[in-house]
């Protein structure tokens, strides 16, 4: 299977600053300080709160493919082009954008109404990209955590493994390695619960029984079985 680049813009006429994501978990040269580039489009940063608080105030939702276009459209007088994608690049790289595409939540339009998910491929970019600026800052292994995070995104996704890993391909090396090692972790963690499910299936005891046997909390085990009927 042939890799792709990091580039993940769905549609060829939104950029990255129009579609809400990192074009790349890969670094850039970067011409400007990001605080000269913040100070620059502040003045549109503050207009869109102004307009839109429940998208761009205290907290930030995920904007729908095509803002940039509609923003342009409905406000002629108070946008110009080069300054709104400056602004909006600013805004959807910034860590509070970040966050919460990583926490899953859905793109919004301008009235602030749900339209669509976040793409599993553009939450793992987030997710490698939050992870690096992390990881920057300290020197605790930060990776135990990424992994968990993969993991639940992954499983967020309802995608087989093979439709996961076709929409998340990159040449980003670092990345692909980060995944690989939390998918290797859910498949351990996987094959730890069918164990215990044969185990409890072949034991003849009740749930409580079981999980008394075993040192384990009845809840967990419930959630092992709820899981198995799921599937």
């Amino acid at each position: 299977m042939k890799p792709m680049t990091t580039s993940l813009s769905p549609n060829t006429q939104d950029s990255p600053a129009q579609t809400g994501e990192p074009q790349s978990t890969q670094p850039t040269p970067k011409s400007a300080t990001k605080p000269d580039r913040t100070r620059a489009v502040q003045p549109v940063l503050e207009k869109l709160f102004e307009l839109y608080p429940h998208l761009f105030g205290a907290e930030f939702l995920p904007l729908k493919l095509g803002i940039f276009q509609e923003l342009l459209a409905k406000h002629p007088e108070q946008f110009q082009r080069d300054s709104l994608k400056a602004a909006l690049g600013v805004h959807t790289r910034s860590t509070r954008y970040l966050q919460c595409v990583a926490a899953g939540k859905p793109r919004h339009d301008l009235d602030g109404a749900a339209v669509e998910p976040v793409a599993p491929e553009h939450v793992f970019l987030t997710l490698i990209e939050l992870f690096r600026r992390r990881q920057a800052r300290t020197k605790d292994d930060l990776q135990p955590k990424l992994r968990t995070q993969l993991i639940a995104a992954f499983e967020a996704s309802g995608l087989s493994r093979q439709d996961y890993l076709s929409r998340v391909q990159s040449n980003d090396a670092q990345a692909i390695t980060l995944l690989d090692e939390a998918l290797a972790e859910y498949d351990a963690k996987q094959a730890r619960q069918e164990a215990l499910l044969r185990a409890f299936e072949s034991s003849g005891k009740t749930v409580q029984e079981f999980a008394d046997m075993y040192g384990l909390k009845e809840r967990d085990v419930n959630a092992a079985l709820a899981r198995r009927r799921g599937d």
